[in-house]
């Protein structure tokens, strides 16, 4: 299927104001700088260590162009604790053709999404339920990991924007295998996926572009010269003189 991508550019149309933490954060300072961020591929990863701004920026990304920002569809719009950021005003999406779907999945939120589905087929007792659109029963009667994938397996028709935040920590590494091959489905049905991440085992997927964040900004790398990827490599080829290393030079 020719491949069209649904989000093209981030711009950043004005900075947030100097009291807030956003002011401070690398990836506001690098959009300040270089005006945009741009995607050129169906799966886009955004890799990084803790407190640069890639789940932050993900999370604006789809509150601005409509999503819960706890998850779900478009149309899903719950909330059990406000506390996401206010990057998303300070946006602009530059979209490409319109989806015909899209999810945003928060591995720490799955449990939030499984509870308003159950509470919609409750109240509203919609036919055919809701759940049946989500395997059938109820998320919660799954582990987190099983409703994580079940979301994406019968959630995810393709041809739309999904937008994942740290998925491998729902995932064995196993299940993370199956993940891939969901994605293989989605691009092959025409979809973009955008992805924050600390896994080197999913950004090794197949002709994405990685977005590596860092204190001094974004830019786009090849997986195996990200710090995740360079030090997992280096901890499994042996483990034991990693650790006399690390020990000592601790």
């Amino acid at each position: 299927m020719k491949h069209s991508l649904y989000l093209r550019d981030v711009i950043l149309n004005s900075s947030p104001p100097s009291d807030s933490y956003l002011h401070d954060l690398p990836v506001v300072k690098y959009l300040e700088a270089a005006g945009s961020l741009t995607f050129r591929s169906p799966v886009t990863f955004f890799v990084g260590e803790n407190g640069t701004g890639k789940s932050t920026l993900l999370e604006a990304i789809a509150v601005a162009y409509g999503f819960n920002a706890e998850g779900g569809s478009r149309n899903f719009c719950f909330s059990t604790n406000a506390t996401h950021s206010a990057l998303h005003r300070h946006l602009t999406l530059a979209k490409g053709d319109h989806p015909k779907d899209g999810f945003f999945l928060r591995a720490e939120s799955v449990y939030n999404v499984a509870t308003n589905i159950d509470e919609l087929d409750e109240i509203e007792a919609p036919i055919p339920s809701i759940k049946g659109g989500y395997g059938g029963v109820s998320l919660h009667e799954q582990s987190h990991g099983e409703s994580f994938l079940i979301i994406v397996q019968n959630r995810f028709f393709g041809q739309g924007l999904y937008l994942l935040d740290e998925p491998e920590a729902a995932l064995s590494p196993m299940r993370l295998l199956s993940l891939m091959m969901e994605m293989k489905r989605l691009v092959e049905s025409g979809s973009q996926l955008i992805i924050a991440t600390h896994s080197p085992m999913l950004i090794s997927f197949p002709n994405a572009e990685v977005f590596e964040f860092s204190q001094n900004g974004i830019e786009t790398v090849d997986y195996q010269n990200t710090t995740h990827f360079q030090l997992t490599k280096r901890f499994l080829h042996d483990p034991e003189a990693f650790w006399d290393t690390f020990l000592t030079e601790a």
